[in-house]
């Protein structure tokens, strides 16, 4: 009865808003400040636009996100319009735009090798009740790409790692526990990004499997998250010639969107694109004929997340698509009913629909999927609380609490993997010790932007050991090899240890050239990977071999523990180095 009175609701709802009101729901946009005013106020004013995408640029604080939500719902609101999506991509570890005042857990890789789908879980679930607490309602994750590609440039450590069903087992529950903070939890990159070797970021990848293959590798884990009734999926601009007859990458692609996605597998969810501003699509479509043809293809959402004057033109011609009977309303009504079908879902809708704060509740429960409540060390109260995102917490919350970090903590240890250490340099003995910590860098458009200042010989001082510490940029490590290596010359220097970052890639040479000049030295030499684990097919040679997966603080003082021997390794690696 709940279900069919809020159905009626939802009919009724469309049957107030103009064709404007709808094709609005159908667009996601990103926007440059960090207050409810100039672009984005206007852009608000002139569009009944459905969501907003955060970035960096737009964070300041928590508090200051809290604001900057609250204002922007403020003006929807103030015009008439559907509360908005807020959305963000908060995967953890490498890939995240808040990254102080919370409790940033680790990435996915991490959460893999500490090898506790309750950890993914508990994870999700504190990292989605601290968005809830900001206004974020929407996460732009899990990862459910399968990374089988050690060469790949944009997925890597965002994956839960090579075995699908374990990308699967840990998706559904990382979705379980952002689901159950209520927030709409987005599966991507459907139907699969985890073997390219290109970045639809810079290009159209093409992946050239059978569907044979597909089905039981990459689409595996996104049949997980429709079990677990995900809210979203997110298409991935990639080609699949065994999927689609046309040269079109999954987002302007019916025989996948609407074909694969929604006909086979009865996915009744949202589908979002990803950003239209991707190379992959803007180069090779445009972003805005592109718009209309993921709406064509079975898109409800398109997102543009950097350019206004993109965002009202990809606008207008989804308003024209329509007048000109090129898209029917009906297409259109079939997106809006479902995005505001979820949006109830969520509790946005709560004020605007007459429903009571656990209406949304009762809705979440019966739409979840298989991984429960009963499932995890969860307060039934809060978890029922935590459904509704527009409701405050029925008590004080604290974001960054000692318990939210004690769990960061916890699976941040248990995931530092020891791979080998053939000359049992482990742990490392209490002397003079250069430590070279190759900075974070910017490797693709998804990290947005990385702090490259942490050290991993101030995370081992910290731990008392006497260090030389040392760190380079890795653009500048060819330059910097010969101070490098005069300062790991020194007589007083009795043990070596170099941090590495993505030096498996091919800008990454002049780290391998670099750890094989210090090899040459003769004295004990630990390298740590402080992100991607493939590093070490390029080390042959290197005797004691550690990742870390991540280069946040967290992860470099968990990694200096296992060194000192203050931990144990608990990690196992999820990925295959050859």
């Amino acid at each position: 009865m709940l279900m069919r009175s809020l159905k009626d609701r939802v009919k009724q709802r469309i049957g107030q808003m103009s064709l404007r009101d709808k094709v609005g729901q159908m667009l996601l946009c990103g926007f440059h400040g960090t207050e409810p005013e100039g672009e984005i106020e206007k852009l608000l004013g002139d569009y009944p636009i459905g969501g907003i995408v955060y970035f960096a640029r737009n964070v300041v604080s928590p508090e200051q996100v809290e604001r900057l939500s609250g204002g922007l719902q403020n003006i929807a609101q103030a015009r008439g319009n559907v509360p908005l999506w807020i959305a963000i991509d908060q995967e953890g570890g490498m890939v995240a735009r808040i990254t102080e005042g919370i409790a940033l857990m680790p990435g996915q890789m991490a959460i893999a090798a500490a090898g506790s789908v309750q950890d993914a879980y508990e994870a999700a679930h504190i990292s989605g009740m601290e968005l809830r607490s900001m206004g974020i309602n929407m996460n732009f994750a899990p990862v459910l790409d399968v990374n089988n590609n050690a060469n790949n440039p944009v997925i890597g450590v965002r994956s839960f790692g090579e075995s699908a069903e374990k990308v699967a087992d840990f998706g559904a529950a990382s979705i379980a526990g952002f689901q159950n903070a209520g927030i709409a939890a987005t599966a991507k990159h459907f139907p699969g990004h985890g073997d390219t070797d290109t970045d639809s970021h810079l290009d159209l990848p093409v992946i050239t499997h059978d569907r044979t293959r597909v089905n039981q590798v990459e689409l595996a884990p996104f049949r997980a998250a429709i079990a677990e009734g995900v809210d979203a999926m997110m298409s991935a601009h990639i080609y699949f010639p065994a999927l689609e007859p046309e040269r079109l990458p999954v987002t302007l692609s019916h025989s996948v969107l609407t074909g694969l996605l929604r006909k086979e597998l009865g996915y009744e969810g949202m589908i979002l694109t990803d950003c239209m501003e991707m190379k992959a699509i803007a180069t090779h479509y445009g972003t805005v004929d592109a718009a209309v043809m993921a709406v064509e293809a079975g898109a409800d959402m398109v997102l543009i997340s950097h350019t206004a004057q993109l965002q009202v033109e990809a606008f207008e011609a989804l308003m024209n698509a329509v007048k000109s009977g090129r898209i029917s309303e009906r297409r259109i009504d079939e997106s809006v009913r479902r995005l505001l079908t979820y949006k109830m879902k969520r509790g946005l809708m709560n004020v605007e629909m007459g429903l009571e704060s656990d209406t949304a509740v009762e809705i979440s429960v019966s739409m979840s999927g298989k991984f429960g409540v009963d499932d995890v060390h969860a307060t039934p109260a809060v978890v029922h609380d935590s459904m509704n995102a527009n409701q405050p917490f029925a008590e004080p919350f604290q974001r960054n609490s000692p318990l939210h970090q004690e769990v960061a903590q916890r699976i941040s240890e248990k995931s530092i993997t020891l791979i080998r250490d053939a000359q049992h340099m482990l742990p490392l003995k209490q002397e003079r010790t250069l430590v070279i910590t190759v900075a974070a860098e910017v490797t693709s458009i998804a990290d947005e932007q990385l702090d490259g200042g942490v050290t991993l010989g101030a995370a081992l001082s910290a731990q008392g050991l006497e260090v030389v510490d040392m760190r380079v940029a890795a653009d500048e490590v060819a330059l910097s090899s010969a101070r490098l290596l005069q300062a790991a010359e020194a007589v007083d220097i009795e043990q070596i240890v170099v941090g590495t970052y993505n030096a498996g890639s091919p800008s990454g040479d002049p780290q391998c050239r670099l750890i094989g000049w210090l090899l040459q030295l003769g004295k004990p030499l630990a390298v740590i990977a402080l992100r991607s684990p493939y590093d070490l097919q390029k080390l042959p040679d290197v005797h004691t071999y550690i990742a870390a997966y991540e280069s946040r603080p967290l992860a470099m003082s968990s990694a200096a523990k296992a060194m000192m021997g203050q931990i144990l390794f608990k990690g196992q690696l999820p990925v295959t180095i050859e």
